[in-house]
């Protein structure tokens, strides 16, 4: 069987190796150096003045909508609009804080929400926020997207989950918006087993984010910011300051051995994108050729292509069968991400009101005729091949 991911992380035995000494030799393994040696390595890597570590994607997405309440840059009741080709805990978070999540539907051509497809929805509901997914390594015209949101004073969240790496127009995806979220699950890009991060260029949101990720309170923050954070509630006492919450907060903290696996990873990480848009080249040219079985994906604008997995989307639910079946005990395969939110029984059931509203959209046609097969860096040529045998 060729898996979506091979490997626990790049180079395992490897790391497992150097793991070993490091936990026995450490002297506590909560959150401490490692997570914040990763943190400033990899907001360098991606471009970003803040780098927050968390314990994974979902958590991400969560502390980052938080956040903004907190902060109060959105407010309960506000629309905010997602893509409708997602993963469920991009879209759970804005319905568990009292939000209401607007689906956007995506091009079938890139998987993702165009300018097109967001103004068109916008025309319809204004939303005060966007939380942009960046699906499989994919975007669409996202600087169009961006400029719109800034003449609109819109909130662009983006979630870059499945995209570390791919450039467009030379800029990284996860940078065309005030914030962006990574996950660095085992099956993800760069992989610290469990974990995640969020990316932002803005001090007040970072130090927001720092305290949602703590309980609320202010122990990872700089001396400065504590300094302030306490004069402002005149916390005087360090008795009482180590334990008081200043916002709304959880327990999302890494711990250090997720950050020092990923302070081993990140010097593989360039590596590993280009190995990973190598290999897309290679199996998705000659499946691609297939154009009456599949519909055509659009990604000569993309600089770099850091593909997260192969999609297919096919003509018709038969050839989507068919490879189901030629597949089993060959290759593992799934639907694309999540698949149309707006069909999942949760948003059914807390947003019936929206479950209906998007009809025969692209979100649905890739529901119900596409898949995905994985594409990491450990794939070797015979299974190259085999891939390809199947899919043509």
């Amino acid at each position: 069987m060729i898996k979506l991911i091979k490997s626990t992380f790049f180079h395992e035995p490897e790391v497992k190796r150097k793991l070993i000494p490091f936990i026995t030799s450490a002297k506590m393994l909560s959150f401490g150096v490692e997570c914040e040696r990763f943190e400033k390595s990899f907001g360098h890597w991606q471009g970003r003045k803040h780098c927050i570590m968390v314990n994974s994607g979902s958590s991400a997405n969560l502390a980052i909508i938080q956040s903004l309440l907190n902060l109060g840059m959105i407010s309960k009741g506000d629309s905010v609009g997602f893509s409708a080709l997602t993963w469920s805990t991009n879209v759970m978070p804005l319905i568990e804080l009292g939000l209401v999540p607007v689906p956007i539907d995506v091009e079938l051509d890139t998987l993702n929400v165009s300018s097109r497809t967001f103004i068109e929805a916008n025309n319809k509901r204004p939303v005060k926020m966007l939380f942009l997914t960046n699906l499989l390594g994919w975007c669409d015209d996202i600087e169009k997207i961006s400029s719109y949101c800034k003449k609109h004073k819109i909130i662009l969240i983006e979630d870059n989950c499945e995209s570390l790496g791919t450039v467009y127009k030379g800029v990284k995806l996860g940078n065309f918006g005030l914030a962006s979220t990574f996950s660095f699950y085992v099956g993800h890009h760069m992989s610290t087993i469990e974990g995640g991060s969020i990316c932002t260029d803005n001090e007040d949101l970072a130090t927001m984010l720092k305290l949602v990720r703590a309980h609320g309170w202010d122990r990872n923050l700089s001396f400065t910011k504590q300094k302030e954070m306490r004069d402002k509630f005149k916390v005087n006492s360090t008795f009482y300051s180590r334990y008081t919450f200043y916002d709304l907060g959880y327990n999302f903290r890494p711990t250090e051995i997720n950050g020092f696996i990923g302070n081993t990873q990140i010097k593989y990480l360039n590596t590993i994108v280009r190995q990973r848009e190598k290999n897309f080249h290679e199996i998705a040219t000659p499946i691609y050729k297939q154009k009456d079985r599949y519909y055509p994906l659009r990604y000569s604008h993309l600089d770099v292509f850091s593909n997260f997995a192969i999609p297919v989307i096919c003509k018709n639910p038969a050839i989507r069968d068919e490879l189901v079946r030629k597949s089993a005990n060959v290759v593992e395969i799934r639907p694309i991400v999540g698949g149309d939110m707006t069909t999942q029984p949760f948003f059914d059931k807390y947003m019936p009101q929206f479950a209906e509203t998007m009809g025969k959209s692209n979100a649905r046609l890739i529901h119900d005729q596409g898949l995905y097969f994985g594409n990491n860096p450990e794939l070797t040529q015979k299974e190259k091949q085999k891939i390809i045998k199947i899919f043509t």
